[in-house]
């Protein structure tokens, strides 16, 4: 498969043997692939041709009449286009054969092989490993606040975890452009190495500014080395089938933060804080290792120069992109309350040790399915449209059943699991929807650069939901509350992103 777009935009030849479409612009037509399309594909493209063509090229008009007298598709096969629209009205024709998809920019992406779904798995264990400790936060912050930093306040120590997310997101400003132009070899290397020595050296912290260096810097930058590459290269690879792909590789930072919670809760009594960090390492160091080996790009690569390296924020002056930041700034800043906080909610309502580290599993189960279902859903459905939902959903589930939960075990868990599916959309469906606002050779600067304002949010939401449950007297309802506001906010974005692109007319509208 040529890493190279596959588009011609010269006339059919006499004798030919490729099909293809008649661009309304140009008129001329676009080779798309050596398999026979839907025989709708060449009724709609006859009709572009004017009677002067038909004179200059007799060959090609004989060509296209042949082509309408083409069988039609067999009963159970379906040719659809892509249902997301770039700023350059591109859309998808897929081959029926090998369901290959050409972008109007002419960039081809298999749609599945073994080589893309081997970048899936890459970019799987990519996420378990550094998504999974970001997960895994609430389990370290109750920890830490009970035993290393017990003198300090959860405003306090919610700065290091603050600054964990906020460096995953804020570096990729720099890591998204270097990604397109040299791809993700040796920016997912960087970051498995810094991974690593964060959990290993975890286990020799003791004091505020240990735990901030070693979790809020090294692992914060370590993780978005990994996180950045590890979600964009799966836009080389799938265009029309991008949301159920990066969904399913989404889901590796849910068992993450399934697999180490329960690991640590059943590790710290036994052998101590120090050893369990450890056991946790050997497992990143087997998940990074097989990650370097798959995560790869198919676009060539640029030199390194100011156009293809540095940010550039003028392309915030697309109102949709903008407004879609801002969605993502909204939900990002209520999403980790919830992560950080659940355990200390669940201790401080009488609920046992031992449940108030599985709470934060559970929601991580319910994260596994809303990572991989919306994505599977919005292909079809519209990227937007899913998105629009589960955010609707985060919505209700902190404000009907977190907020009156107390110490209600059943409703805690209903919790954990609602939000957890809901929220789960929010790492997996926010890339898809922001690729779909650009160009592929420019997914990974787009996304990044999305994510660097986000960072902000993410960077301030913890330690302010620390600061608020001082100031409520330790109460858990004024932190339900921002984190309640902060969703209703990005629920209005990301739906003034719909209206702008169809209009109030159309509601139902795929988008």
């Amino acid at each position: 498969m040529s890493t190279e777009a596959g588009l011609a935009s010269t006339p059919i030849a006499a004798g030919d043997d490729s099909y293809g479409f008649v661009s309304n612009s140009s008129r001329d037509v676009v080779t798309t692939t050596t398999e026979k399309p839907a025989v709708n594909d060449y009724e709609k493209s006859a009709k572009h041709v004017t009677d002067n063509e038909k004179h200059a090229q007799p060959d090609s008009a004989k060509q296209t009449q042949e082509q309408e007298q083409t069988p039609a598709a067999p009963d159970g096969q379906f040719y659809r286009t892509a249902s997301t629209v770039a700023p350059s009205h591109r859309s998808g024709h897929t081959d029926p054969v090998s369901r290959v998809t050409t972008d109007a920019e002419g960039n081809i992406y298999p749609e599945g092989g073994t080589e893309a779904w081997l970048v899936v798995l890459g970019s799987f264990l990519g996420l378990f490993g550094s998504l999974g400790l970001v997960n895994t936060i609430g389990t370290f912050q109750a920890y830490i606040e009970s035993h290393q930093l017990k003198d300090y306040s959860s405003g306090s120590i919610g700065w290091i975890f603050g600054m964990y997310a906020f460096l995953t997101f804020f570096c990729g400003v720099q890591i998204g452009p270097i990604f397109d132009a040299r791809g993700p070899r040796l920016l997912v290397l960087a970051g498995s190495i810094c991974e690593m020595a964060m959990i290993i050296l975890l286990g020799f912290c003791t004091k505020y500014w240990h735990f901030m260096l070693v979790i809020g810097v090294l692992g914060g930058v370590g993780a978005s080395l990994i996180f950045t590459p590890a979600i964009s290269a799966i836009g080389h690879f799938f265009y029309v089938k991008r949301g159920v792909a990066t969904g399913m590789a989404a889901t590796g930072g849910s068992i993450g933060g399934i697999a180490f919670p329960l690991i640590l809760e059943s590790l710290f009594p036994k052998i101590g804080w120090a050893w369990a960090t450890r056991v946790v390492a050997l497992i990143c160091l087997i998940a990074f290792g097989f990650a370097n080996l798959l995560i790869r790009s198919r676009l060539p690569q640029k030199p390194f120069s100011k156009e293809n390296v540095l940010p550039d924020f003028r392309i915030f002056r697309d109102s949709r992109f903008a407004l879609t930041t801002a969605s993502v700034f909204f939900i990002e800043w209520g999403l980790f309350v919830p992560i950080s906080y659940i355990s200390s909610y669940a201790l401080d309502h009488g609920f046992s040790t031992h449940f108030s580290y599985q709470i934060l599993a559970i929601l991580n189960v319910g994260s596994f399915f809303g990572r991989w279902l919306p994505g599977f859903f919005a292909d079809f459905l519209g990227r937007f449209n899913t998105l629009i939902a589960t955010v609707a959903l985060c919505l209700l589930c902190n404000a009907c059943l977190w907020l009156p939960a107390g110490s209600s075990l059943a409703l805690l868990v209903v919790y954990a699991l609602l939000f957890g599916f809901s929220s789960g959309s929010n790492i997996s469906l926010t890339p898809v929807c922001v690729g779909q606002l650009c160009k592929t050779e420019n997914y990974g600067r787009y996304y990044a650069t999305a994510y660097t304002i986000v960072s902000f949010g993410t960077l301030t939401g913890i330690p302010i939901a620390g600061e608020i449950l001082a100031r409520c007297n330790g109460q858990y309802w004024g932190l339900i509350a921002f984190t309640t506001i902060c969703y209703a906010a990005g629920l209005v974005c990301c739906t003034a992103v719909k209206v702008i692109q169809v209009g109030w007319r159309s509601p139902l509208a795929v988008y």
